[in-house]
């Protein structure tokens, strides 16, 4: 299923209501994938995706990010590396230098089929990517190693104590029983913004105690955030994800507004018109300026 195919072009077009002029908070979706498949510069390598089962079939450039950025009235959106290109980096790297100022990045280096965790060059492979090439951190997935504990192994603290340096943000993608690894490293390293991606994939059909409870208990540590991806968690997959709405609400409240990070063009108008509990003034947080600081849009 596309981004396209998700929710139907009317209904968007329907329920996206305009942001008023004049003042009004800038919009940041926190994470969309992009790539290309008829752009000789950055060709799809099967050897180094991530994702080896399940390549593209059609692409969602910047150009189409652009447009829906015009279509929803999103002004910055966040690309997550796609799990396509691996730890090749250098179409993210393009999008930042040709639109300078719209997106912010977030890249591949560590991992599943990427560099391994113990490489001694990831701390400058990092630095590289953030200095040279204007990524502001990491998107780091042990949920693609369920039986292997690597995310906060002492063969990483190198990783993360250069991401502290450098003020990086690292999103990541894990499974409910790998939460403890994020709280370690967390704690350890107070310096590095941590993004939770995809609610934990929790499963909400199983008890509390074995998804949103740990989920929830990372609010302890100041440097984590959350994303409010409903679609992931849904049993229903059907707009508006009400069946995650209970499980929002705990996130909400945890965190706060100023710890959690909206994603994804087809949850806008969930976020922004539908949600009962959110204050006005909170959703200016979730809707943009949360994001704004911890991807380089903005510090205020």
């Amino acid at each position: 299923m596309t981004r396209r195919e998700l929710i139907p072009a009317s209904a968007l077009g329907a329920a996206f209501a305009a942001r008023p002029a004049g003042g009004a908070e800038p919009v940041v979706n926190g994470a969309e994938h992009a790539w290309v498949l008829h752009d000789r510069r950055f060709p799809i390598d099967p050897e180094l995706a991530t994702c080896t089962g399940n390549l593209p079939k059609y692409e969602y450039s910047a150009e189409h990010i652009l447009a829906d950025m015009r279509t929803h009235q999103v002004d910055h959106v966040v690309i997550s590396h796609v799990c396509y290109y691996g730890r090749d980096n250098r179409y993210p790297a393009h999008i930042l230098k040709t639109y300078p100022g719209k997106f912010a990045a977030i890249g591949l280096l560590v991992g599943h089929r990427l560099y391994r965790p113990n490489d001694q060059e990831n701390a400058g492979r990092l630095e590289r990517l953030m200095k040279e090439d204007g990524f502001i951190g990491l998107r780091l997935s042990p949920i693609y190693d369920p039986d292997v504990v690597w995310l906060n192994d002492p063969v990483c603290y190198s990783l993360w104590k250069k991401a502290e340096e450098l003020g990086g943000t690292f999103n990541i993608f894990l499974a409910p029983h790998q939460i403890g690894q994020v709280g370690d490293m967390a704690a350890r390293f107070p310096g590095v913004n941590v993004v939770i991606d995809h609610m934990a994939m929790i499963d909400i059909a199983r008890p509390a105690s074995e998804g949103i409870e740990p989920l929830v208990g990372l609010a302890k540590y100041p440097n984590v955030y959350a994303r409010t991806s409903l679609h992931n968690p849904s049993k229903t997959k059907e707009l508006p994800f009400r069946d995650v709405w209970p499980y929002l609400r705990r996130l909400y409240d945890a965190f706060g507004p100023r710890r959690l990070v909206y994603a994804n063009f087809h949850e806008l108008m969930i976020m922004k018109e539908l949600i009962p509990f959110f204050a006005a003034e909170d959703k200016q947080w979730i809707l943009g300026r949360t994001a704004r600081r911890l991807y380089g849009f903005g510090r205020g």
